[in-house]
């Protein structure tokens, strides 16, 4: 089993993880679907890894969301893997400094991106013969701090959906698993997850229905 002629879907593509991941997934033969909100920022992806097919959404809007599916499902078929990098950080001054325009931007992003994809998508990863999700989630979660507590509780609430559908892929889908990624920073992770995220489908990736896998440098 490997990714080659696996149809992904990166949501977040932009981003340097997101640039990192497509690059290898289609050095190793998959088809891969990049994901933003930023049409520039996509033209620059396809000049960077040809082959991709970029395709402009707001994740946060979840009919443009169910709109997206349709338009996937009729050009390019069903899905076999969901990777999730759609973030962001917004912390400091202590708990009084979690303001309410924080809690929103991480909600929308963190979590009501992941909520809306994988609501539409989730009957593709029950079908396919090696269904994959992955998001990136991070250390702090640990030990949270006062700082940074809309982020952890953002990402905790995010972890927790992922637990929920590999208890779903438990019961009816034994094919597929989700993986969550851990991290202290995703800064100069970027290669090390995209050898990770390619090797969710060698075949002893699908051991279990859900894999906390964390990332560190060669000094951490």
């Amino acid at each position: 089993m490997s990714v080659s002629g696996r149809l992904v879907l990166i949501a977040g593509a932009t981003s340097a993880s997101g640039r990192a991941v497509g690059r290898q997934l289609v050095d190793a033969g998959a088809r891969v679907v990049a994901v933003g909100s930023r049409p520039e920022a996509l033209a620059r992806y396809r000049e960077e890894i040809p082959g991709s097919v970029t395709l402009v959404c707001d994740l946060g809007d979840p009919a443009a969301v169910a709109s997206l599916a349709e338009r996937i499902h009729a050009e390019h078929g069903r899905i076999d893997g969901l990777i999730h990098l759609v973030g962001g950080w917004r912390g400091g001054g202590g708990l009084a400094g979690q303001t309410d325009e924080d809690w929103d931007f991480l909600h929308a992003r963190v979590l009501t991106t992941l909520r809306n994809t994988t609501r539409v998508f989730i009957d593709d990863l029950h079908a396919s013969d090696a269904g994959r999700l992955a998001i990136v989630s991070t250390t702090t979660l640990d030990k949270p701090m006062p700082g940074g507590a809309n982020y952890a509780a953002a990402k905790a609430a995010a972890e927790t959906w992922v637990k929920a559908i590999a208890n779903g892929f438990a019961k009816s889908a034994p094919a597929a698993s989700a993986t969550i990624f851990v991290v202290r920073s995703l800064d100069g992770l970027e290669p090390q997850l995209a050898t990770a995220v390619t090797a969710l489908w060698d075949s002893n990736a699908a051991s279990g229905p859900l894999h906390r896998v964390p990332l560190a440098d060669a000094a951490g």
